[in-house]
This record gives structure tokens, sequence and C-alpha cells, in this order.
């Protein structure tokens, strides 16, 4: 069985919005089992979409369309779809009624266009879920099958882990059982890590049970995939599991999380774990810290707030810590210091950094300074960091993270 990703929408090759819905895809195909060999963009024009259909199901057994499904005259996928079908479209009550319904329960009148997504081509099967208010669709054509789905990925990834995934293992025949587990690291290069485990990498390759690759993912740290098959989900969760022990022990200290984990869900965790509560002063950050923080669900029980100083003069007028000519670890351990003191806090954390105008030698833009407060007292390190302003800012963040992870002995 071989599926490949049709990704519909001018937008797409333009620019204005990043295809991160093909690459989930791709994704959720091979941790299925099901090959996938081509992704394709194209954009909304009745023609292309046609062939670009015709050519992927001349390639592979089932083709993912996503996107052009919405009610708006550049949603055109369901005609496309019907003319591939050498079908019409047909109105479908229950879909339309559905729609109504999902205005009218916020209490909206529903523009009369929206009946537009009811139209089904003739012989397809509308997906069971329907978050939105556009419906998936599984149209048969001969022997092989076009899945269409709406570009927003909430509502696509529902219908994919609901209804497409398990239909396309069902025309595979794949039994197996098929999963991963990420483990998230930082501080070790991606060629690093990659040497650290080669001999074990060696290993699992002779064994074909699990496969390791990783996935640098800027300033979420080095991701290190586990993947592994097995006739049953038992078999399967242990493989992972023995593996994920070999891994931790090589690696060490440089895994902060696992999965969706964050840097700072990993860290707050830590934090509520011992009661403590954490407050921030940024000035490398620009802000960014502290939003970060802000957005965990972590964050109620133990981020007590940020403050970002953007004028040297504000730390004085804020904290009481006199501005230095340029940035450095006793400044930046008395910000983490007054921070503490000034939002109650158990920890007190601060980002300082040496920019172009205060560069001098040894000290060259990317020198960032990262203080740490605790009851027992406060001190600074500098880190230097590669990259534009962007970069520098983003990888402060969970360097400064990562810091008080280990001084505090958090994960």
């Amino acid at each position: 069985m071989r599926c490949e990703v049709l990704a519909i929408g001018t937008e797409l090759l333009l620019g204005q919005i990043t295809d991160t819905n093909s690459s989930w895809i791709g994704e959720q195909l091979a941790l299925a089992g099901i090959d996938s060999f081509y992704q394709v963009k194209v954009g909304d024009n009745h023609a292309r979409i046609v062939a670009s259909m015709r050519a992927a199901l001349a390639r592979s057994d089932a083709v993912i369309c996503c996107g052009g499904l919405g009610p708006t005259q550049d949603d055109i996928t369901r005609a496309a779809l019907a003319e591939v079908m050498g079908v019409g479209l047909v109105a479908d009550d229950v879909i339309g009624a559905r729609i109504r319904q999902m205005f009218e329960s916020r209490g909206r009148t529903m523009p009369e266009n929206n009946l537009l997504q009811a139209e089904v081509p003739q012989g397809a099967t509308p997906i069971p879920e329907m978050p939105g208010t556009a419906p998936g669709l599984i149209c048969p054509v001969g022997d092989k099958v076009l899945y269409a789905v709406p570009g927003v990925p909430s509502e696509m990834r529902e219908m994919m882990l609901g209804t497409i995934l398990p239909d396309l293992q069902r025309r595979a025949g794949v039994r197996a059982v098929i999963k991963s587990r990420v483990l998230r690291t930082w501080g070790h290069s991606e060629s690093g890590l990659a040497e650290m485990l080669a001999a074990y990498m060696l290993e699992l390759d002779a064994s074909g049970q699990a496969t390791l690759a990783f996935q640098a993912s800027g300033m979420e740290g080095i991701k290190v995939r586990i993947t592994a098959k097995a006739a049953q989900v038992e078999a399967v969760d242990e493989i992972i599991a023995r593996v994920e022990s070999v891994v931790r022990a090589i690696l060490g200290n440089c895994i902060f999380g696992i999965d969706e984990q964050t840097m700072e869900s990993a860290i707050l965790q830590g934090l509520k774990q011992r009661g403590w509560s954490l407050a921030v002063a940024e000035t490398a950050t620009g802000g960014l810290l502290s939003l970060r923080l802000s957005t965990s669900p972590m964050a109620p029980d133990t981020f007590l707030g940020g403050l970002m100083l953007a004028d040297p003069a504000a730390q004085q007028r804020l904290l009481g810590v006199a501005p230095a000519p340029f940035a450095n670890e006793d400044t930046t351990a008395a910000l983490a210091a007054a921070v503490r003191h000034t939002l109650g806090a158990d920890v007190g954390l601060a980002t300082t950094a040496i920019d172009a105008a205060s560069a001098r030698p040894g000290m060259r833009p990317g020198t960032v300074f990262i203080g740490i407060a605790t009851a027992e007292g406060a001190f600074a390190e500098r880190i230097a960091l590669p990259g534009d302003r962007e970069r520098i800012r983003e990888f402060s963040v969970i360097g400064s993270l990562n810091l008080l992870r280990h001084r505090l002995a958090l994960t």
C-alpha cells in the first residue's frame, strides 16, 4: 500500500502558510506502517488539481488531499474529486443540517454559501468526524481511493486519527502495531548524539525491532525518536521501554523530557514538585522567556511573573539594580536576586546579553549571562550562542531553563 499527500492551496506555493500538515501526515503514515513516497503541493486551479490527483493515483494506491473544502470560490477540491471519479456533485442533506446546527448553536445566522460544503461527489462517503463545517470525504476510484480533509490542522488530525489511518491499515492488511516515543535533549549537537548512540543503533538495526532517528528542532532542542514495531501493543511498549532505558543510560542528563513535553513544562513541573515558585527578569530574551513560561499548563501553580527590561534604567527603578556599562555576571546575578525578592518567589531567573554596541574583546554579540537566585544565594554563568538576534533570543530561553534544571536538579 502506497499513499501520497496532495496539499491544495495557492497560499502554500506563495509561502504565505507553512505546510505543516503534510509533514504531520507523513509522520503518521510512517507510524501506521504505510509507505509514502511523494508529497505534492498544487495551487487553487481546477485543471491542475485534477491533473495532480490523477498523477498521484497513477503512482500510489491512496491519496490524501488536504485543503480546498471550505465554502469560498477558491475551495474547488470537491469539484476536482468529482471529475476524477467521473461523477457529479449531490447535496447531502444530513451534512447541510449539521453545518446549519453548528452556526445556530453559536447564535449566528448561517451564510447560505456554507451549504456548498454539503455537496459531495456521488459515491463518496463523508468521514464521520466533522469538528468544523467542512466534511472530509472518502472517494473510491476503481480499486484505489482519494481521501479529502480540511486544511485546518486540528480538523485534519481528528479525521486522520479517527478514520483515515485505520482505513488505510485495513486496506493494506497492516496487522503490526507501530508506536514511537520522543526523547527531548539539550546540550549536544545532532552529530554528537548520533556518535554517542552509533554502536547501539547498529544493535537495533540488527534486531529489526526498533529504530532511532534524530530531529533538530531549534529552541525545542534535538529530538531522539524511538520507533518500534510488534504484533501487540504490550510488546511494542516493552520494546520502547527497553530501548529508552538504554538511550537514557548513554545520553544521561541531556534528556529533559519526552514526547510533547517542553523545557519550560519540565522546569515548572520540577519546581511544583518541590513547592517552589519562579520569577524572571529579562533583557536578553525580550519577554520570550516569560511568554513561554506563562503559556505552559503548569504556569498557574509555579510561575509568578516576569519583568522585561528593555530600558537599562528600568532595572534600577523596578528592581533597585544599577545598570552597568555592559552585561556581566554580577549584574545578572543581582537581577535574579532582586526579581526573586520583588515578586516573592522561591527562585529568581535573569537573562542579560552583550549586543553589537557593547561588544568587546572576549565578549562578542551572542554572549549571554544567566543568573539564578535561591534562598541560598545568587550566581550567574556566561554562555556563547551562535546565530542572529532571534536565534540568540530563542536559544537563551532554553539555555537559561536548562541551566536552572541542572543547578536545581529539577529533572
